[in-house]
């Protein structure tokens, strides 16, 4: 697997080449990327030595090995791609504040924006750098982009003062990487179908019945998916997101349009998660014309397509079929008879009258449900709660213990 080791300017750069030495002792192909400032404190053959790669300095390097009037933009393309992980060690506070505001003006920034591989920083700088607002807002912003955030430790520090903002230990930063890495592989063999968005039923030629769904949940699960190794199908309703690299995107606008795509791959399957929030309901006979505003109007409704029960019915043995409930009141009592009715193996509970979280915010908070366990996951960012919730997923691959169908009250339970 491929690691990139970002190296800023600070004295600690030069613990960077003891990082890549442990890094390779993993059997893991390091790369190396220097801000030009790094390049005042280790020179960028010390990491050639070590890598036996090219280190990559500015943005205006020539490839490694291409035609001579290749673009640079190749290169850093790339980088972004084929990494299985960026490592910023040490990340100064400078480079924080750029990833966090999105400014790339240098490589590494601009291979920050470009990858979408697992981020790992371990900032290091003067105790006071490190508790300035700025920097503790900054790295908020980060951690809430699923950025992992190595802290630092206290001690002596080069510049004379004492207290916390020298660079953790390599072994502190080798083991987070070893997680992630072994995190994004889990679901390496699986394909993984995805529903997002909220679907749209057409009342005239511009006016249609919807929801107030952002399709944010799905594209995280999405893309949680897709890093943990997984082939990913997204099937996605109109959504002002940008979907995640490498996934196969399929744009739908109805349900029927997204029961048809959903069905028609269900082959290719071994997941589905239906994260959607699919128009329950649309008009028999929509307008042809712009409907005119002249008083009371009544339309008459029908209800739309069980896409989640005609997966139930048509799935194959081995497939996993979880679904989403947005619910308002009687949360639990609802999930539970939804589980039952459709016979999904779980259903995620999301309670949606709750303020902060749920439709349109980038946090969420749910209960897993299964026919034997409710597993609470509190409040986080969607990302974050996108792994999580596949954590529980890939439990259902054990044999499922078949219960009666009982009015019995359901254990609750904490998740990990």
């Amino acid at each position: 697997m491929k690691v990139t080791v970002g190296v800023c300017g600070g004295i600690a750069a030069y613990k960077a080449a003891e990082l890549v030495r442990t890094l390779q002792k993993q059997a893991l192909d390091v790369h190396v990327v220097m801000t030009e400032a790094a390049q005042h404190f280790v020179q960028p053959l010390t990491f050639a030595a070590l890598t036996g790669h090219k280190v990559i300095t500015g943005l205006w390097d020539m490839p490694e090995s291409a035609d001579a009037d290749a673009a640079s933009s190749i290169e850093h393309m790339d980088a972004a791609q084929s990494t299985d992980a960026l490592v910023v060690a040490p990340a100064t506070a400078n480079v924080l504040a750029k990833f966090a505001h999105g400014v790339a003006d240098d490589f590494l920034s601009t291979l920050y924006l470009a990858t979408t591989a697992p981020v790992i920083v371990a900032p290091a700088m003067n105790v006071n750098m490190w508790q300035h607002p700025a920097t503790q807002a900054n790295l908020e912003v980060l951690a809430n982009r699923n950025v992992r955030v190595v802290a630092p430790e206290s001690g002596y520090l080069a510049c004379g003062m004492t207290g916390a903002g020298r660079l953790a230990e390599t072994e502190t930063i080798l083991e987070a990487v070893l997680s992630v890495l072994h995190h994004r592989n889990d679901l390496a063999g699986e394909t993984v179908l995805v529903t997002a968005g909220g679907t749209r039923e057409a009342l005239d030629p511009v006016r249609f019945l919807g929801n107030r769904s952002s399709g944010k949940m799905g594209y995280a699960m999405a893309e949680a998916a897709q890093r943990r190794g997984a082939r990913v199908i997204l099937v996605s309703a109109p959504t002002a997101l940008r979907g995640p690299a490498n996934c196969e995107m399929v744009p739908v606008v109805t349900t029927q349009d997204m029961r048809d795509a959903v069905l028609s791959r269900l082959d290719q399957a071994t997941i589905i998660i239906k994260a959607a929030a699919v128009a329950d309901y649309r008009a028999r006979v929509p307008a042809d014309q712009k409907l005119r505003r002249s008083g009371p109007l009544t339309l008459e409704l029908e209800p739309t397509e069980d896409i989640l029960a005609a997966v139930v019915e048509r799935r194959r043995p081995g497939l996993l079929v979880v679904g989403f409930a947005a619910e308002t009141e009687d949360v639990l009592a609802h999930g539970r008879d939804k589980l039952l009715r459709k016979g999904a193996d779980a259903i995620v509970l999301n309670d949606v009258s709750r303020e902060g979280v749920g439709f349109d915010s980038d946090r969420n908070a749910v209960t897993f449900l299964t026919r034997d366990r409710a597993i609470e996951l509190p409040e986080m960012n969607k990302r974050e709660l996108a792994d999580h919730i596949l954590d529980e997923t890939l439990r259902l691959r054990r044999p499922l213990q078949v219960l009666a169908e009982t009015d019995a009250d359901l254990p609750v339970t904490s998740g990990d």
